[in-house]
């Protein structure tokens, strides 16, 4: 075959330092444009994100020149640092991410319940707990 073509789906989630809530709901969307801007900058496509005040969650399409951990920390390195430029500058506490994230590869046919799953954040969060979320999402990879 001449060409090569891939399509990889990532949904990441990952939360505030220390689990925080530091993601004012008045901001919310202009944090989102910001990491779309980031991975349109950087040759990738965000293609929904969402969230509540302690984390977010993201669904990106990768090309093949990016590695799942390259890319979460182009967004993660540089939001944190307009954060703490724009919103956070003056004030005495830091914006910071915790360290780690959670990535979760998405079939085709996943696509548009993953993207509805992410815009329903604030919804889903009023009956489950972050944990809770997390825990399940690490139980359907070992189902």
């Amino acid at each position: 075959m001449a060409n090569s073509y891939n399509q990889v789906y990532i949904h990441y989630v990952f939360s505030t330092k220390n689990r925080k809530p530091l993601i004012k709901p008045s901001y919310q969307e202009r944090l989102y444009a910001y990491m779309g801007g980031i991975a349109k900058n950087n040759g990738f496509t965000l293609l929904q994100a969402g969230g509540v005040e302690d984390h977010v969650h993201l669904l990106i399409s990768l090309p093949a020149t990016f590695t799942i951990s390259n890319a979460i920390k182009l967004v993660k390195g540089n939001s944190s640092k307009w954060l703490n430029d724009d919103l956070f500058k003056g004030k005495r506490e830091k914006f910071q991410w915790q360290e780690g994230y959670g990535a979760f590869g998405i079939g085709q046919s996943s696509l548009d319940k993953t993207i509805r799953y992410i815009r329903n954040q604030k919804k889903h969060h009023q009956k489950v707990s972050f944990k809770e979320e997390y825990i399940a999402l690490l139980k359907k990879i070992r189902d």
